[in-house]
């Protein structure tokens, strides 16, 4: 294929836009490519696990995802608990603002506001948290003592009447979200001043290793949409590799493969590992996922909606 210029139409669709990236080089390929594997997973009736850290909740990616676990592009989430944390801000209300990347820090904590990159988020959203899911812990300690946390998060996405809320739609959808590392952010926090008053009270790690394992098997098409790296990345891939390999997989990430971290590690590396099968349709894409990932999933949504398959 040779490279070809881009050039901008009148009413241009996402789809149209995206085919040209095909011929225009660098990035751009593989953002085409991306959009393409994410058809075919859908098509292929494959089980797709969409993993997202919490910095994407905290943008307006949030109610993305939740419409794409609504229209069934999603069968498994896995993410980080500020994802979990944030999304039941929103949902209750709360609205976080754009600010600068060199904004005046010590300015922002002592006005109570705290920084994620261009986004404010003020304390007050975490006190309204924290009295929230307090009396949230306490209805379900009342029903049993013991829950994983796969179990605890579908229980409070039931208490969610958010349709732009992914905790709601996953738990209306019977979508399990994972979050293995339950215990690093606000959330984890509360669950331990709550266990020091109920000692009987646990949510359990383990379990839900267990219950992510189950979310497939062999015999399965095996699908992975990762965004960003850590431990929610991981998390699924490993769950693929003790279940044969991803037969599809999509990684859009801004961390390079020079680091060796799971951030950086690419399809390619994961097939040293069988996470990734050895005949997989694959791609990296290098970039920020705010700006990447609604062009490729909706230049996805518009072809499948296209073939009537949403």
């Amino acid at each position: 294929m040779k490279v070809q210029d881009f050039k901008w139409k009148k009413d241009i669709k996402v789809k149209e836009m995206l085919d040209s990236f095909r011929s225009l080089g660098y990035q751009s390929v593989e953002l085409a490519k991306a959009s393409e594997i994410i058809v075919k997973m859908k098509k292929d009736s494959s089980k797709i696990f969409l993993t997202f850290t919490s910095n994407m909740v905290t943008s307006g990616l949030r109610g993305f995802f939740a419409q794409i676990i609504k229209l069934h592009l999603a069968d498994v989430i896995v993410t980080t608990v500020g994802g979990i944390e944030e999304d039941i801000m929103k949902a209750r209300g709360e609205s976080f603002s754009i600010g600068k990347f060199d904004a005046d820090d010590i300015e922002l904590h002592e006005k109570g506001i705290n920084r994620v990159g261009n986004i404010y988020v003020n304390n007050e959203s975490y006190m309204n948290f924290e009295d929230y899911i307090n009396q949230v812990l306490q209805q379900l300690y009342e029903i049993r003592p013991r829950w994983s946390v796969s179990e605890m998060l579908k229980e409070i996405g039931m208490l969610l009447k958010d349709e732009n809320s992914i905790l709601y739609q996953a738990a209306s959808n019977n979508v399990p979200i994972f979050c293995p590392a339950i215990t690093d952010g606000a959330f984890g926090f509360h669950l331990y001043l709550f266990q020091q008053k109920h000692n009987d009270f646990m949510i359990d790690v383990v379990q839900d290793f267990g219950n992510i394992l189950f979310t497939t098997s062999q015999d399965d098409k095996k699908g992975i949409i990762a965004l960003g790296g850590s431990i929610s990345k991981h998390h699924a891939i490993l769950c693929t590799l003790l279940n044969g390999g991803a037969d599809y997989a999509v990684y859009i990430t801004t961390a390079h493969q020079t680091s060796g971290s799971m951030s950086g590690a690419t399809t390619k590396e994961a097939k040293s590992w069988g996470k990734i099968k050895d005949d997989s349709d694959a791609v990296t894409v290098i970039g920020d996922a705010t700006m990447l990932f609604p062009l490729a999933m909706t230049k996805a949504l518009e072809q499948l909606n296209d073939e009537g398959l949403l």
